[in-house]
């Protein structure tokens, strides 16, 4: 079985080949691809910019910091389909805390209604967004998580640049 040069999750069947590296999906890829552009940036650049965002204002509500990720857990049922996501935001820990209790929320009133797994789903989406809330990012410094979406920021944003300097 093949793990996913990107996440490390492993892939059963499918998967996307690109430059002898095995992708979950094209999502994946395209992730991988902003990591490597935001590599190009020296590592003091990268280090000065997380610690900017993270020492910054909230981006959601203009609060003071610090701001890191905080991963809002959410699943949805009707029937025989059940659909999951987690969505992370980068946040202060107040917007963080709304965003996973609302998570719990709607799971708790949207999330049973799926045979067999909005019922088995449910109850774990919960948790994890009730565990969340206790275990949050240390304040004291930035996440690797925070890291990774500068990076990924950052390489978007060299990719765009490169694409307005081509047209």
């Amino acid at each position: 079985m093949a793990q996913c040069a990107q996440c490390g999750e492993t892939i059963l069947f499918g998967g996307v080949s690109e430059n002898d590296q095995r992708f979950c999906d094209d999502n994946c890829r395209e992730q991988s691809q902003l990591m490597n552009a935001g590599m190009q940036v020296s590592e003091e650049e990268i280090a000065e910019i997380v610690w900017s965002v993270h020492g910054g204002p909230c981006p959601r509500c203009g609060g003071p910091g610090p701001v890191d990720v905080y991963t809002s857990h959410l699943v949805i049922s009707v029937i025989l389909v059940t659909s999951s996501r987690s969505r992370p935001q980068i946040s202060c820990r107040s917007c963080g805390i709304k965003a996973k209790l609302g998570g719990a929320l709607l799971s708790g009133v949207l999330g049973w209604w799926g045979i067999p797994w909005g019922v088995l789903f449910t109850p774990l989406y919960i948790i994890r967004n009730l565990v969340g809330i206790f275990f949050s990012p240390d304040p004291t410094q930035p996440s690797t998580k925070l890291e990774r979406l500068v990076i990924l920021s950052i390489g978007k944003q060299i990719q765009e640049g490169a694409l307005q300097e081509d047209g």
